[in-house]
């Protein structure tokens, strides 16, 4: 029997020979796959032909005149899904996958059917509760890779006069506290995600974390720091490849005109340059997807001020620069 040594660009069986012909199969998407082993179904198409059969010493041979198999390279996008996809980060990051169609197939996890609607409504918007293991099946069934932007939101008190001076009180409602959230809503999504096969997580938080007394954990006393470095620990021991980035303070501006500046420890919130733009995080988020140079690492993310130095472009040298794991 002729055996393939590799995937051939284009195989044609134009007439019938004295051996017997390839063999061939039909996979549940109703194609026919020449050795299965070595090439996938999904990577071929097969060219309408016709198909007689002939006798020969009492027996029926198939033949295949005209039939022609075609190996595609699978071109089929990576499936990424973003939670948190409600948020100011997230619906950047939601937006920039949606506009990359050619190279992603886009996700959302929001938490309310109001918050999907809010940012369009579409098929690929999944609502559910990270709270919730089980509601998070459908939205990370199936996906190549996750990229996780919730986080738990601290309210202001009512009443408070800022002409008065002094600073306003903050509260995180029931059950939406950074232990619940940020530690119990995060280990569900890695879990979830290492369990459906995930190749690549992505982990949005904050720098501070080394600062057990920094100013956050002290919003409504929810320690969020000391939460979120939990969850980044459990990603980092999952044994899925990561990247965690921990961003500086953010701000609602342009992305991409401001050169980029990765650091470790908090070092850089010893400097003046220690914001970034959320959509530099979005952007930085997804870049990490394409590098081998930005998994298993950890990085504190800010940037320079418009108009200093030369915007970032190379992302690849960007990870490069980072060789903490954690």
């Amino acid at each position: 029997m002729a055996m393939l040594t590799r995937v051939p660009l284009f195989y044609s069986a134009s007439k019938s020979t004295s051996s017997p012909p390839l063999p061939f199969h039909q996979c549940h998407k109703c194609s026919f796959v020449t050795n299965s082993n070595l090439i996938p179904s999904s990577s071929l198409q097969i060219l309408p032909s016709s198909i007689s059969t002939t006798s020969h010493k009492g027996f029926r041979r198939r033949r295949f005149p005209a039939l022609s198999v075609v190996a595609m390279a699978d071109s089929a996008p990576p499936t990424v899904l973003v939670t948190g996809a409600g948020g100011r980060t997230g619906q950047i990051v939601y937006k920039k996958l949606k506009e990359r169609s050619d190279h992603y197939a886009a996700r959302g996890l929001v938490r309310t059917e109001e918050s999907k609607q809010s940012i369009g409504g579409a098929d690929d918007l999944f609502v559910g509760d990270i709270r919730d293991a089980d509601s998070l099946g459908p939205a990370i069934q199936g996906i190549d890779a996750l990229i996780i932007l919730t986080s738990a939101v601290p309210k202001m008190k009512p009443g408070f006069d800022p002409t008065k001076g002094g600073r306003p009180e903050f509260y995180f409602e029931d059950g939406a506290y950074p232990e619940q959230v940020d530690w119990i809503g995060q280990k569900n999504q890695i879990d979830a995600a290492k369990a459906a096969g995930v190749k690549q997580i992505v982990l949005v938080g904050s720098m501070g974390g080394t600062n057990i007394n920094h100013p956050l954990n002290s919003l409504g006393n929810g320690n969020i720091l000391v939460w979120k470095r939990k969850a980044e620990q459990y990603l980092a021991d999952s044994g899925i490849p990561y990247t965690i980035i921990r961003a500086g303070g953010l701000q609602d501006k342009d992305g991409g005109i401001r050169e980029l500046l990765v650091g470790k420890d908090d070092e850089l919130l010893q400097t003046e340059t220690r914001t970034i733009a959320r959509a530099d995080v979005a952007e930085v988020c997804i870049q990490a997807l394409q590098f081998e140079e930005a998994k298993f690492k950890a990085l504190d993310l800010a940037s320079k001020p418009e108009g200093v130095g030369t915007p970032t472009k190379d992302f690849k040298a960007l990870f490069s620069q980072v060789t903490t794991r954690f």
